[in-house]
C-alpha cells in the first residue's frame, strides 16, 4: 500500500528552543520534511538575543509517524524540543460540547417564570393537551444520539464509553450545520430488548433518534423496532446516511462516464450495516445488478452461512472479491483497508467508477488508481470526492422535526440524496468533483427541504 497522507487528525504542536542564529528554523524545517511531515503554522512565542521560542503545527499520517517525525527534530544539534502537544487530544480534553441556557436569569421575575412558581403553568398545559410539548419545550429541536459501543468507527466494539467522543463530534455537527441540539446517550448493555426499551422510556424529551455505531444485525432490529413502537422519526446514521451519500455521488459519477444506473454492475464489498443499507437504495433507485461481497467471497444463493439481509442479495454468481470486480462498472468499498489491488480495478469495465470508503484507511489508496479510473472517491477529507454523511442526516433531521414527521421513509432518503446531487452544477461537474463540500452551507436547506416534500407526499408530516 502507498503511505497515507499526512492530516490534521495527527496533527501536533512541536515546542521548540532554537539558537537565534541564521539557518536554525530552516534545518528544523528540512527534517520535518525529510521525515514526511506536512508542515503547518510556525508561531513565536518567545525571543531574545540568543535564543527563540517557537510553536511548529505538523500534519502527520499516523501515531507512528508523529513520533519519527519528533525524533527527527530531536536529533538536530543546538535545537531543544520543549513539548509536543497532540493537537486532537488537547481539542476533546472536557469533552466537545455543553449545555447552555437559551435566556438569561438576572432577576427573581425572570426565575418565578423559568422555574418554580410559573413553570407549573406550563407543565398542567402540556399535561391537558401533550402536543403542546414540542411548543413549550426542547423536544421539538433535540435529538438523541444513541449507541451501545459495539461498532465505534471502524475500531470494532469498544463500549459505551469509548463510543462518548463520536457521538460528542456527532452532537456537534448537529449543531453547526442544522441548528440542532443533540445530545449523546451511551448505554452500557449491548442487549437489543434493553436499548429499544431505554429509548422508549427516554423518547418524551427527544424529538428524533439517531442510532448510531451499533453492529449488525442487531442495529436492523432496534431501529424496525422502534420505528414501529414510536412517533418519532428513527434514523441510523451508519446504515442510511451512507446511503443517501454513497446514492448521491453515484448519480453525479454516472453522469460523468454516461451511464445509466439500471445498466451498470456493482459490486459492494462490506456487507454490514452499512453495506446493506446501500444496497437496499440502490435498487431502490433503480440498480439492477448488485453484487454484494464479505469476507468470504460473493455472497452467494449456494451459501449458507449468510443472514437474511445478506440473503436478499445473494446472486448465483460464486468465487472471490477479484472474480466479482471482472468487467464490474462501480466498486462501492464498505469494508477493510488494503483488500482492493489495482489489478482488480484494471480488470473493470471501462471508466470504472471506485468508491473505496473504509476509513481512515481506503480499500484501495487513490494514488495507485488515479489514472485507471474515471472517478475515485474516499470517505477521507484529505481527497477529493470524500463521501462524508454529514453531508445527510443533518439536513435529515432538519426536514423531519420541521415538518414533525412521525417516521423516515425510504423516498425520503431518495428525496435527500437527488439534493444533494443536484448542488453540482453539469458545468462543475467532474472527475475531482462529484459531490459537495461538507462546508457548503446549501447543503442542509436542500437536504431538509427535499425531506419536507417527501414527508408530505407520504402523507407522515404533522404540520
Amino acid at each position: 500500500m502507498a503511505e497515507l497522507t499526512p492530516n490534521s487528525s495527527f496533527s501536533l504542536t512541536i515546542r521548540l528552543e532554537i539558537p537565534n542564529r541564521i539557518g536554525m528554523l530552516a534545518s528544523v524545517t528540512n527534517a520535518i520534511a525529510a521525515s514526511g511531515g506536512n508542515l503547518g503554522q510556525i508561531d513565536l512565542i518567545e525571543q531574545t538575543r540568543k535564543i527563540s521560542l517557537r510553536d511548529i503545527t505538523v500534519d502527520a499520517a499516523s501515531t507512528e509517524h508523529a513520533e519519527t517525525i519528533v525524533q527527527a527534530v530531536k536529533a538536530l544539534p543546538d535545537i531543544k524540543v520543549q513539548n509536543v502537544y497532540d493537537r486532537t487530544f488537547n481539542l476533546h480534553r472536557g469533552g466537545k460540547i455543553s449545555i447552555c441556557s437559551r435566556i438569561p436569569l438576572k432577576s427573581v421575575s425572570d426565575l418565578a417564570m423559568a422555574y418554580t412558581p410559573g413553570v407549573g403553568r406550563i407543565c398542567r398545559a402540556i399535561a391537558q393537551n401533550p402536543e403542546e410539548i414540542y411548543n413549550l419545550t426542547i423536544k421539538q429541536n433535540t435529538v438523541a444520539i444513541v449507541t451501545d459501543g459495539s461498532a465505534v468507527l471502524g475500531l470494532g466494539n469498544l463500549g459505551p464509553g469509548a463510543a462518548m467522543p463520536v457521538m460528542e463530534g456527532k452532537a456537534m455537527l448537529f449543531k453547526e450545520f442544522a441548528g440542532i441540539d443533540a445530545f449523546p446517550i451511551c448505554l452500557d448493555t449491548q442487549d437489543t430488548d434493553e436499548i429499544v426499551r431505554t429509548v422508549k422510556n427516554i423518547a418524551p424529551v427527544f424529538g428524533g433518534v439517531n442510532l448510531e455505531d451499533i453492529a449488525a444485525p442487531r442495529c436492523f432490529e432496534i431501529e424496525a423496532r422502534l420505528q414501529r413502537e414510536l412517533d418519532i422519526p428513527i434514523f441510523h446514521d451508519d446504515q442510511h446516511g451512507t446511503a443517501i451519500v454513497t446514492l448521491a455521488a453515484l448519480l453525479n459519477a454516472l453522469k460523468l462516464v454516461h451511464k445509466a444506473i439500471e445498466d451498470v454492475r456493482i459490486v459492494i464489498n462490506g456487507a454490514g450495516a452499512a453495506g446493506v443499507a446501500v444496497a437496499r437504495l440502490l435498487r431502490k433507485a433503480g440498480a439492477e445488478t448488485i453484487w454484494m461481497c464479505d469476507s468470504r467471497g460473493i455472497i452467494s444463493t449456494s451459501r449458507t452461512d449468510i443472514t437474511p439481509e445478506k440473503r436478499e442479495f445473494a446472486v448465483k454468481a460464486q468465487g472471490t472479491l477479484a472474480g466479482a470486480m471482472q468487467g464490474a462498472d462501480v466498486f462501492i468499498g464498505l469494508s477493510a483497508p488494503g483488500v482492493l489491488t489495482l489489478d482488480m480495478v484494471k480488470s473493470m469495465a471501462k471508466d470504472p467508477i471506485v468508491f473505496a470508503m473504509a476509513n481512515p484507511i481506503p480499500e484501495i489508496q487513490p494514488e495507485l488508481v488515479y489514472n485507471d479510473v474515471a472517478v475515485m472517491a474516499t470517505g477521507r477529507s484529505d481527497y477529493p470526492n470524500q463521501i462524508n454523511n454529514v453531508l445527510a442526516f443533518p439536513g435529515v433531521f432538519r426536514g423531519a422535526l420541521d415538518c414533525r414527521s412521525q417516521t423516515i421513509t425510504t423516498s425520503m432518503y431518495l428525496e435527500a440524496a437527488v439534493a444533494i446531487a443536484s448542488l453540482i452544477k453539469p458545468s462543475d461537474l467532474d472527475k475531482e468533483h462529484i459531490i459537495p463540500s461538507v462546508f457548503d452551507d446549501r447543503v442542509v436547506t436542500a437536504v431538509a427541504s427535499a425531506v419536507q416534500r417527501a414527508a408530505r407526499q407520504d402523507g407522515i408530516a404533522c404540520c
